[in-house]
């Protein structure tokens, strides 16, 4: 049998952390899948098309990607009623593998929810995750422009008072991995959705994430492949 290969260890430094919600801490893709498709077949789109370009971007910006020639106004009217069954509907949300660990292991350090949820979908998304909810967050209704633009990170840095480079985004999706690398900063990468996007580094899963601080108060990520 040939030799089990040799764990590697990459080691990133940080100050401050910003993470998106569903696909990087929550698994929701039940729920999005749900809502998704209704909708999808609704406006005589094929679903399975329609989900390539639903995640990591609020609901109006996958519309308007969708349905180029629509009216911006009808995109954020029927995202109003999408948010409203997504907050509803929490069949299926589970935190993804090593969530619960990893937010307890931040706790007392520098971090921030950055998601294109709204707040009233990043509430109930994250408590039936049973996760705590990050003091500072950036949610949909605090931005003017939806990931990939970099506004949503650049926001929840300044917040936690730290640099662009000294952030590390964790992100799931092609939108959010731009989103915080137009914002300067470095990119784990979440699940499979994030390996066809180059980001800094990836994992699997948070199960693959380590948080050590040194002795002089410095921290770093430990990601094991």
């Amino acid at each position: 049998m040939p030799a089990a290969a040799t764990p590697t260890t990459t080691v990133l430094p940080f100050k401050a952390l910003l993470l998106d919600m569903d696909g990087t801490l929550v698994n929701s893709d039940a729920v999005v899948e749900r809502c998704w498709r209704e909708w999808a077949l609704a406006q005589g789109l094929d679903p399975d098309e329609a989900l390539k370009v639903v995640h990591g971007r609020q609901g109006y910006a996958t519309m308007a990607a969708l349905l180029p020639d629509r009216p911006m106004e009808q995109n954020h009217a029927d995202n109003r009623v999408m948010l409203a069954k997504e907050t509803a509907d929490t069949d299926g949300v589970v935190p993804v593998p090593g969530a619960p660990a990893f937010m307890a292991a931040i706790a007392d350090l520098p971090h921030a929810l950055v998601t294109s949820a709204d707040e009233k979908l990043a509430q109930a998304r994250m408590t039936a995750a049973a996760l705590p909810m990050p003091l500072v967050r950036v949610t949909a209704e605090l931005v003017s422009a939806s990931k990939p633009d970099p506004e949503g990170f650049l926001k929840g840095a300044a917040e936690l008072g730290f640099e662009a480079s000294e952030c590390i985004v964790f992100e799931d999706s092609g939108a959010g991995i731009a989103a915080g690398r137009a914002a300067g900063m470095r990119v784990l990468g979440i699940g499979p959705r994030a390996g066809e996007h180059e980001p800094t580094a990836l994992v699997r899963d948070l199960t693959q994430v380590r948080v050590v601080t040194a002795e002089d108060g410095t921290h770093a990520l430990h990601i094991t492949a």
